[in-house]
């Protein structure tokens, strides 16, 4: 009752936003020059405010002229100046944290968070929530589960004079709504003091499967949900014991702070229902189940397909795409359009132009460059995204890919998006979907092949895979020069995601950050799945 009270008075608390949000998408011209204009009036006097004349700039254009496309390699240095304590920087408002998050090209990125971004997360959010419980009305009536991020890496010895990371993830919510949030999750935010990654995923599952009533489950990528479930039958006895009794295992080392948080009692009756359900159909777990909140675009297809088959009758709805960074677009109206109230944007097409919001084109893929409150300006995001239409006048996106993903060993230039077609064509289409599936370079200079890693019920055939590659004349050019070997398929036999996300997280990654993608730079992926048996 207390989660279903809170959970509409979420909902009502959003009705405002929507509208306005509805408002905004039929000009959405109108509404990034406002935009625009308010970002650099704001923050006019920061430094990098003062260096490149914002109180002056009066368009776009100016906006362009006069600031240039940036990456975080170079924003780094102007990080680092609020790292050591300097106010206003990038922005006229103070950053209250720096946010860690990976980078395609580094272990990891720290993201200046201040209360400007939170607005801007905020006024994407609303509508979201909106159309959610819009849609979805029975996903109301109890808890939701919304990922956590365990912190599996010690910031405390990293020199800063403004903190690293958030004490929880609902951090991103300000005032009344985080309350009524955090009144409505099955899991505490506490959660992610869990020292190790198995730790983590017990005691989640714990708090899960004692909420029966469980309405919504919202991830990022569905290969964590995946994962998951996949612990249930290695953790089935710990789980039930631990309802049975009240109690962890002396064995589980929890911090003092997440066992107040969990609040653990014994719960016989529940452990009785669950023993006789078994942990091999999870849609008899939570009947009660509305709505899985997932990325569904580009790679992660895969393992939305799988979630789906795993929760027949349990409607799916693709997220929108959405960093540490920035709110780029949002699940509204049946399609996912811009958050064009939110930041500045613009769109690199694919002839090297730039382009504003109102200006793109049905079926076009552009690269996303994003503005903010946070202080990242004209930032490269690295994300590549696809026109699929139009919610009034403002372009609704689909994720297709990172920009600059391409693998060329020898002149073969495969793209992550044309891999991403290649790995959803290879299964039978009646045969189970893929649990995960990596293609993988590796050269010793002289010449070289392509691995495909996948874990799934039918591998496909080494011979179909490399059909599919030679679909790319570059590819089968260097096949016929002799540069590269005929592609290969290692089979893993299980625990593949789950060894792809220790291998990223070791190296500083936050887990809801990391999507496993379909094209993998070189790397030492043997010894990365050496702990998940192999085939």
């Amino acid at each position: 009752m207390i989660a279903a009270a809170a959970n509409l008075a979420w909902f009502a608390s959003q009705a405002g936003a929507a509208r306005h949000f509805r408002w905004q998408l039929r000009d959405p011209a109108a509404t990034q020059a406002r935009r625009l204009q308010e970002l650099l009036q704001r923050h006019a006097t920061s430094a990098f405010g003062r260096q490149h004349g914002f109180a002056g700039i009066r368009s776009a254009a100016e906006f362009a002229a006069r600031v240039p496309l940036s990456t975080y390699e170079e924003l780094e240095p102007w990080i680092d100046r609020i790292r050591q304590g300097e106010a206003a920087v990038l922005t006229a408002d103070a950053v209250t944290h720096l946010v860690p998050t990976s980078g395609s090209s580094r272990a990891c990125k720290l993201i200046p968070f201040t209360a400007g971004l939170q607005r801007e997360f905020d006024a994407a959010i609303g509508p979201w929530i909106a159309d959610l419980y819009g849609r979805h009305p029975r996903a109301l009536l109890g808890p939701s589960y919304w990922s956590i991020s365990p912190a599996l890496q010690d910031w405390s010895s990293t020199p800063s004079r403004v903190p690293i990371g958030f004490e929880d993830d609902t951090r991103y919510l300000g005032g009344l709504r985080r309350q009524l949030v955090a009144a409505t999750l099955a899991t505490p935010p506490a959660l992610r003091l869990a020292g190790d990654l198995e730790s983590f995923m017990l005691a989640t599952l714990v708090c899960l499967l004692r909420t029966r009533n469980l309405r919504l489950i919202s991830v990022w990528h569905p290969s964590f949900l995946l994962l998951l479930l996949d612990a249930l039958p290695r953790h089935w006895t710990s789980v039930l014991e631990i309802l049975h009794t009240g109690r962890w295992p002396a064995s589980l080392a929890l911090p003092p702070a997440l066992h107040s948080a969990l609040r653990l009692k014994a719960e016989p009756a529940c452990a009785r229902e669950l023993e006789r359900l078994g942990p091999d159909e999870p849609r008899g777990l939570w009947p009660h189940l509305a709505v899985i909140s997932c990325w569904t675009d580009a790679h992660a297809a895969l393992g939305a397909a799988a979630v789906a088959k795993r929760f027949p009758g349990v409607a799916l709805q693709s997220k929108g795409l959405l960093a540490t960074e920035a709110f780029i677009s949002l699940p509204f109206a049946g399609a996912h359009p811009l958050a064009i109230g939110s930041h500045y944007f613009e769109f690199i097409a694919a002839d090297g132009s730039l382009q504003a919001a109102h200006e793109l084109q049905l079926h076009e893929i552009y690269e996303v460059v994003v503005s903010t409150g946070g202080g990242l300006w004209r930032y490269r995001l690295g994300d590549r995204v696809q026109v699929d239409g139009f919610v009034a006048r403002t372009p609704s996106l689909r994720f297709v890919g990172r920009a600059g993903a391409v693998s060329d060993l020898f002149g073969e230039k495969l793209s992550e998006e044309f891999v991403t077609t290649v790995l959803q064509t290879l299964p039978d289409p009646a045969a189970e979907p893929a649990r995960f599936a990596m293609l993988v370079p590796d050269s010793d200079g002289r010449s070289g092949g392509y691995t495909l890693y996948w874990e799934g019920a039918a591998p496909p055939a080494a011979s179909a895979l490399e059909a599919r590659l030679l679909a790319n004349p570059h590819y089968a050019w260097c096949r016929q020069l002799g540069q590269l070997r005929a592609a290969q398929v290692q089979v893993v036999a299980r625990d593949a995601t789950a060894a792809y996300l220790r291998h990223r997280a070791r190296g500083g990654a936050k887990l809801g950050d990391i999507k496993p993608p379909a094209l993998a730079p070189a790397g030492e992926w043997v010894e990365c799945f050496r702990g998940a048996p192999a085939g």
